[in-house]
């Protein structure tokens, strides 16, 4: 398994992603961008990568903040997600940009990416779909589902799954229903999947060290989740 950091800058800001391949195996292969958790790209995201590159996938954690560190306290999280959540110019311009870095990749088939994000990452995956991005699937797990561009959900190429925890407290059933309405009204092939008793960051095993309702991980739910971006990606990337 080869693991490699790139520099590449986006939206005016140098970011350091890590790419991640396997190379006992040859020829070109479907790319995934793995798109972090809020506070930042951790060793966590970067097992995730990882772990998709071990089933024969190019795999490269990208970087929305800068530097590839993650940032330091949860209120300067707050601070720069916000102006993206209002306004997702910025956070699709670092995505795209990440998105051609793992295009450009040698052992990369450009026609079969997706990507995949967790938490605010989920919400910036949505939002490189709804750009119209070519990608074929797209997952978010314990995503943030709103926008506040939802005219562009007719832009969206690709398969959508979002993963949500039945119990997540921010993300209540009235965002479920809006997205649902979204997806809808602009024709796209989607599926929800709402796991009983999973809470917000169910993917994390850091999640409840955090001490924060309804932030926890949830093994099943994790696992489960994780098998059905699986069904997705041999529906769309093979």
């Amino acid at each position: 398994m080869r693991t490699e950091d790139i520099e590449y800058r986006a939206d005016g800001v140098r970011m350091v992603g890590q790419y991640v391949v396997d190379d006992s195996r040859s020829g070109r292969r479907a790319g995934v961008l793995v798109c972090h958790e809020g506070p930042g790209l951790t060793e966590h995201t970067k097992k995730i990568a990882a772990r998709l590159a071990g089933l024969g996938y190019a795999a490269f954690a990208m970087d929305y903040h800068g530097d590839g560190k993650p940032l330091a306290d949860p209120t300067q999280t707050m601070a720069r997600l916000g102006p993206w959540m209002a306004d997702p110019t910025g956070i699709r311009a670092r995505a795209l940009a990440a998105l051609d870095v793992l295009k450009a990749q040698e052992e990369v088939d450009p026609a079969r990416l997706a990507s995949i994000g967790y938490c605010f990452g989920g919400t910036t995956s949505l939002e490189i779909a709804r750009s119209g991005a070519d990608v074929k699937a797209v997952v978010g797990f314990h995503s943030g589902l709103a926008t506040a561009r939802p005219q562009d959900a007719v832009n969206i190429k690709a398969k959508v799954l979002v993963c949500i925890g039945a119990d997540d407290p921010i993300i209540p059933p009235e965002q479920r229903a809006a997205f649902e309405r979204e997806m809808k009204s602009a024709g796209v092939d989607w599926r929800l999947q709402l796991y009983g008793g999973a809470g917000h960051s169910f993917t994390n095993p850091a999640a409840d060290s955090r001490g924060m309702k309804g932030f926890f991980y949830h093994e099943a739910t994790d696992r489960r989740s994780w098998n059905a971006m699986i069904e997705l990606f041999n529906e769309t990337l093979v």
